[in-house]
């Protein structure tokens, strides 16, 4: 099963992900963990990246498209979660001809919907564990008054991003609906798309979710 999760940034794509991925045995595709694997991995196309990016320049759709490439023709697993691609309507049809090269179809898109007021207010209260990740916030998951992250049992400390705060957000938001957002239009004619709502419980999301993929 492949799929891709849709959502504004801070929507909960990255800790749905990590659901799927322990509970379905899939492989979380994103972005950002693919340049830096590729970029310390020595292959012909991690040489590609490293020079693309000590230059400083932005990696190409076609060097991403690449790296998903090298991914989908090794472990197949229980299947691909595409997480930050793609992000334009150009990347969602070379992504479609890759996934048709390679004998892969895509069964289900899943926009996490969110309130733009409630999702910043959510996002500006949050922190990460530094040593898993584990994601907590101010109002409703509090940083343990030991220290202690909660998922990895260590004595972290606890980060927040620098972009943060209420104007990055609303920057990032910006850049989502001019790029990204189009492409719930794309899926839904297409019939891949699915919706849930991305500010619930995390329970309730992740049962709505396996709702959805288990049809």
């Amino acid at each position: 099963m492949n799929i891709i999760l849709l959502g504004p940034p801070g929507a909960g794509k990255g800790t749905q992900a990590r659901f799927l991925v322990e509970e379905r045995g899939m492989t979380q595709l994103s972005t950002g963990d693919m340049l830096r694997e590729a970029k310390d991995s020595g292959t012909e196309m991690g040489k590609v990246v490293a020079g693309v990016m000590a230059r400083g320049e932005l990696v190409t759709d076609e060097i991403v498209i690449g790296l998903i490439r090298e991914k989908l023709e090794g472990e197949k697993g229980g299947g691909f979660i595409f997480d930050g691609f793609p992000r334009t309507l150009a990347q969602a049809d070379a992504l479609g001809e890759l996934l048709n090269d390679c004998g892969e179809a895509l069964d289900s898109v899943i926009e996490m919907q969110v309130d733009d007021e409630a999702l910043v207010a959510r996002i500006t209260a949050r922190s990460t564990c530094g040593n898993c990740g584990e994601v907590y916030n101010d109002n409703t998951k509090p940083v343990p008054a030991d220290g202690k992250c909660t998922s990895c049992g260590e004595l972290a400390e606890f980060k927040r991003r620098a972009d943060d705060n209420e104007d990055s957000l609303k920057i990032r938001l910006m850049a989502y609906y001019k790029q990204t957002s189009p492409l719930i239009g794309y899926y839904h004619a297409k019939g891949n798309l699915n919706s849930v709502n991305g500010l619930g419980d995390m329970a309730e999301i992740k049962t709505a979710m396996s709702d959805i993929l288990d049809k």
